[in-house]
């Protein structure tokens, strides 16, 4: 029986970047002998363990055969004369396909360590379109690695272009499709990978809402929306708060701004909350399942997208209003977020950074037990608490910023 270090860890080591979690590959083993060494196995009918000690993952060497449709759809022999060769030939990139021993050498027979060399994100064999997870995960790598110089071989787009032709994306679930996509959302480049999903012409069914956007299909009646808005812009936008924020929920909602660009016709001065916008992302996050902390900053920012581009015009009751439909008072992250986002508003020409944390500073610490001290009840405290509120920042803007919005 061997045992060979495989995957993530040999790649990322190679690159010299951190390596997150080590995986095995175990040659000439069967679950008997690893059971009977105190590994425990993970699910029923699949071959991996985890250490009895360390808890890193164990697999016993594996070889497939496409037998169904989409992802799943795989006959598995992991019987103990698979070989080496036969596990690494099954995986998708060839970076991702080396091995190495207990004496560190390493077993690379898909030169994956020429690709690192040369930067290229190669597929290993014409197998490759058997699984469309692939387009998701090479899209993905592209974005960890563009950093690096890594670009997708031709060839390799080549098949995923006929891996969409094929169609078996649609039988990806939306969990897989997500967890892909949250991965790239925390990569330091998180617009590549939708530039390869554009490119290879799988935006359109992962995320359809997005592709009018990228193919022009939207027309502008606002002369300065028709010179900015292009994927190009959309992009490079995204990759602009990606360098000064790294949370899924700020890059994810930067992107969401742009899904409700068709309802920029019924903004209008008079606009506090865009119920449709926000119905919009809404939608597209119960599709995906996504985590509700990204789904309620998305949706917050797509619903006040106008108001929080004229924010600074906006009456001292309509701010005092939005500080309560985000539940800032319990949630005042929100408030620093939506500001962050707020400077990257497409619809923004002002950038007046951090005036809404300003004012949200200002009348965050009213006193309610003065309130109460003065006998007001019910209602009433609600009430008097808005007022104050209200009267507290109007004093404020005509102190400091030298006018102030009727209410």
């Amino acid at each position: 029986m061997k045992i060979y270090l495989v995957g993530g860890a040999v790649r990322d080591s190679l690159l010299n970047l951190p390596v997150k979690d080590k995986d095995w590959v175990i040659v000439g083993g069967s679950k008997k002998i690893l059971l009977e060494k105190n590994f425990q196995q993970v699910g029923k009918d699949f071959p991996v363990f985890l250490h009895p000690e360390t808890h890193e993952e164990y697999a016993l060497a594996r070889k497939e055969r496409k037998s169904g449709t989409g992802y799943t759809g795989f006959e598995t022999d992991y019987s103990s004369n698979v070989t080496l060769e036969e596990d690494l030939i099954r995986r998708d990139l060839t970076i991702n396909a080396i091995a190495q021993d207990e004496h560190g050498n390493y077993i690379d027979p898909f030169q994956g360590k020429k690709d690192i060399k040369c930067g290229l994100i190669r597929h290993i064999s014409e197998s490759f379109t058997e699984d469309p997870l692939r387009i998701l995960r090479t899209a993905r790598f592209a974005a960890t690695l563009v950093h690096l110089g890594f670009t997708i071989a031709k060839e390799t787009m080549s098949l995923m272009c006929i891996l969409v032709k094929k169609k078996e994306l649609l039988y990806l679930t939306s969990h897989r499709i997500w967890n892909e996509t949250e991965k790239a959302f925390k990569t330091l480049n998180p617009h590549v990978y939708f530039q390869v999903l554009y490119t290879c012409k799988a935006l359109q069914l992962f995320f359809p809402e997005m592709y009018p956007l990228y193919e022009k299909r939207i027309f502008f009646n606002i002369d300065f929306l028709k010179k900015i808005l292009n994927k190009n812009f959309i992009l490079m936008g995204l990759a602009k708060i990606s360098l000064v924020n790294k949370d899924v929920d700020i890059r994810f909602s930067y992107l969401c701004q742009f899904l409700s660009i068709n309802q920029i016709h019924s903004y209008s001065s008079e606009t506090f909350f865009n119920e449709c916008s926000a119905y919009i992302i809404n939608n597209l996050c119960k599709r995906f399942n996504i985590p509700s902390y990204i789904r309620d900053l998305a949706v917050l920012n797509a619903g006040f997208c106008f108001f929080l581009s004229t924010v600074y015009y906006q009456s001292s009751k309509n701010i005092i209003k939005l500080f309560l439909k985000i539940d800032a008072w319990r949630k005042p992250e929100r408030v620093k977020k939506l500001q962050l986002l707020s400077n990257f508003n497409f619809l923004n020409q002002s950038k007046s950074s951090y005036f809404l944390e300003k004012c949200f500073s200002v009348v965050q610490n009213i006193s309610i037990t003065l309130i109460l001290k003065k006998g007001f009840k019910g209602y009433q405290i609600k009430d008097e608490l808005m007022r104050l509120r209200i009267k507290k920042l109007e004093l404020w803007r005509l102190k400091n910023i030298g006018f102030f919005v009727e209410m």
